[in-house]
Parts: C-alpha cells; sequence; structure tokens
C-alpha cells in the first residue's frame, strides 16, 4: 500500500510532433492545477515543445528535464528527452522525424511501464502511416501495449460523461469485420467490459448493451444472420454467467432514441458503429481507455489533427480529461486490492 501522501507519475507521450500534441501539453499545463494532482513525466523533446512555445506566444511555460521517471518532482512538468538534436518541425505535415519522434518516446515510455516506474500512461496521437517500420507494423498503441504486456485480450474502451462504449474489433476492415465476430470474442470482450466497470468504474452490478451488427438488427435474419447465429448465444452465455446483459440492439434506435443512457456500458460490433455517435456526443470530452490491460492507459480520442497545428486553436480537455480518468482508475482499482485483501485477511481469520 502507497503513503497517502503519494503523487501518482503519470508518462505523457507527445505523439507526432508535427501534429497537435506538443501543443496540447503546453496548454494543458499552463493549468497548474494538473501538477498539483500528479508528477506529469513528458516522454518527448524539450526542443519541440519550446519551437510551439514560441510560435504560439506563450511566455510562461515552465518545465525541467530529467533523466529517469524517478526524478520526477512534484508540482513540477518533467520531460525526459527521446529525440536529440531536433533543429525544427514540419508544423501540419507528415513526416519522417514526426514517426520517429512518436515512436522513440512511446517505447521508452512503454519500458517505463513496464518496469512500473510510472504509474499510468496517457498517449498523444500519432500517424500510423509514418510510424516507423519495425519487427511488426505499427497498428496502434492498444495493440503495441498489449504485445508488450503479454495480454491476449484486451478492449478499447471510449469514456465520456455521456457513456462508455466498447468494440469486438478493433481497427479492422469493414470487409473483415463479419469474419472476426464470433461468439467467443463478444463474450470476451463483454467480460472484460464488465470487469473494467466493477474494479475500474465502482459500478457493482453494471448493465451493459450490446448492440446488433445488420441494419434493423438483420430483420430476422432477412438481411443478415449474425443476430440469430452468433450475437444472441453470445448475450445468453453472458447471462448464465451472471452478467446483465441486454440485446443486440439496432444501434441507430439504440442511439437515435437516447437508450444509451441506460446503461453503465455498450458493446459495439466494430470501430465507427461505437465511435461515430460516441464522439458526435462527447465532442472534446471523450477519452480512449484500454482496458483489460494490467497497466493503465488512456488517449484523447482525436487524431494528430494536422490541419490546425501550430494555430492555436487546439482544444487541451480531452487531454486533461485522460489525465483525470488515468488518476481516477489508478484510485479505484488501489481501493479495490486493499478491499479484497482485507476481505481475505478477515476470511482467513474467521476459519482459524
Amino acid at each position: 500500500m502507497k503513503d497517502s501522501n503519494y503523487k501518482l507519475k503519470v508518462g505523457i507521450t507527445i505523439g507526432d510532433v508535427n501534429g497537435i500534441g506538443p501543443e496540447l501539453i503546453i496548454k494543458a499545463f499552463q493549468d497548474t492545477r494538473l501538477k498539483e494532482l500528479c508528477i506529469p513525466i513528458v516522454y518527448g523533446s524539450s526542443r519541440v515543445l519550446n519551437i510551439y512555445r514560441k510560435i504560439l506566444r506563450i511566455n510562461k511555460f515552465h518545465y525541467q528535464i530529467i533523466q529517469k521517471a524517478d526524478q520526477g518532482h512534484f508540482n513540477k512538468l518533467n520531460i525526459i528527452e527521446c529525440l536529440d538534436n531536433v533543429d525544427k518541425v514540419e508544423i501540419g505535415q507528415a513526416s519522417e522525424l514526426g514517426g520517429l519522434a512518436a515512436q522513440s518516446a512511446l517505447k521508452r515510455a512503454i519500458e517505463d511501464a513496464q518496469h512500473q516506474v510510472i504509474d499510468a500512461l496517457v498517449t498523444l496521437p500519432v500517424d500510423k502511416a509514418v510510424m516507423p517500420a519495425g519487427e511488426t507494423k505499427f497498428v496502434g498503441h492498444t495493440e503495441m501495449l498489449a504485445h508488450a504486456f503479454n495480454v491476449r485480450e484486451n478492449l478499447m474502451l471510449m469514456v465520456s460523461d455521456e457513456m462508455r462504449v466498447g468494440v469486438v474489433t478493433n481497427h479492422v476492415s469493414i470487409r473483415d469485420v463479419p469474419n472476426k465476430i464470433t461468439k467467443e470474442k463478444i463474450i470476451q470482450k463483454t467480460s472484460i467490459l464488465h470487469q473494467t466497470l466493477v474494479e475500474d468504474f465502482n459500478i457493482q452490478k453494471p448493465l451493459i448493451a450490446i448492440l446488433g451488427l445488420n441494419p434493423h438488427g438483420g430483420d430476422k435474419g432477412l438481411i443478415g444472420k449474425e443476430e440469430i447465429e452468433v450475437i444472441t448465444p453470445a448475450i445468453e452465455e453472458l447471462k448464465n454467467q451472471g452478467m446483465m446483459v441486454l440485446g443486440p440492439y439496432p444501434p441507430d434506435g439504440f442511439f437515435g432514441s437516447f437508450t444509451f443512457k441506460k446503461f453503465d456500458g455498450i458493446i459495439a460490433m466494430y470501430h465507427d458503429q461505437g465511435l461515430i455517435p460516441f464522439k458526435l456526443l462527447a465532442g472534446y470530452g471523450g477519452v480512449n481507455y484500454t482496458a483489460g490491460m494490467p497497466f493503465i492507459r488512456t488517449s484523447p480520442d482525436h487524431g494528430v489533427a494536422y490541419d490546425i497545428a501550430g494555430k492555436g486553436i487546439a482544444d487541451a480537455e480531452s487531454l486533461r480529461r485522460s489525465l483525470y480518468l488515468a488518476m481516477d482508475i489508478h484510485r479505484n482499482r488501489t481501493m479495490n486490492i486493499e478491499l479484497k485483501s482485507n476481505a481475505l485477511k478477515t476470511s482467513e481469520l474467521q476459519r482459524e
């Protein structure tokens, strides 16, 4: 158990240096309250941040450079240099430097996460197209973290004040979605959602909605049989396991009638089915959380936004909420671990 005065070390990767990541960091940490809640550690480049500070005409932006995360100071923005000799950035342009900087920061942050040097990680957006080719093609932060922590199944969970929505299939082509949706996959993803709602969000008996795949829920098999043959059997199995699960719901009516407000969590079948309504409703207040992982990772729910980079109009609200959510989840997890430990000790004493 950590001391009550312990301040969480939250890592923040700079993302693509040609996108809005550096601007968001500068804007977010002009709010001194964030530095009072945690020890923020930016994996990136002080040179890049200074370039953006000058472009944005921000005079007051203080930080300190550290060599290792355990040197991070409370009430300061700490920076670990992950890219040397950055003389200029190509703001608003996809470039090799942007991908290299993002990869370097991410690798260093994940190493620290694996060694438990930081307590949580917030990743700023990258451009997958310019990420350097390694042993495997970079598909996304979620997949990279799952590989690093040897986790077979996790859940991309979008979180806002309005809803929490996870997806059965992440970054796959639409043509491949039906073949990727299986009874087993739906059960796995929904089970992760149920567990994270209980342990990370302190919802003891969560109610979960599962969406259908086809228009009108397949119209009883007339325009698709996945609801009958795959999704409904998965729902019945989840109910048999004691989970409160309802569906399958046709997505248009589910969101259009605001039925989603009745549920603690939602499982969508594919990326855009869940994320389009989520982003319409959440605006700048959405957060991407990787559920089902031993390590806490959150991210703003937007991309690199090359078109507005360096113009001073990027909104840092999603980054702020990503930081808040990471801290909230860490607190909830710690509390639940302590409760389970105390319950186990009590049980052992009673047996004695």
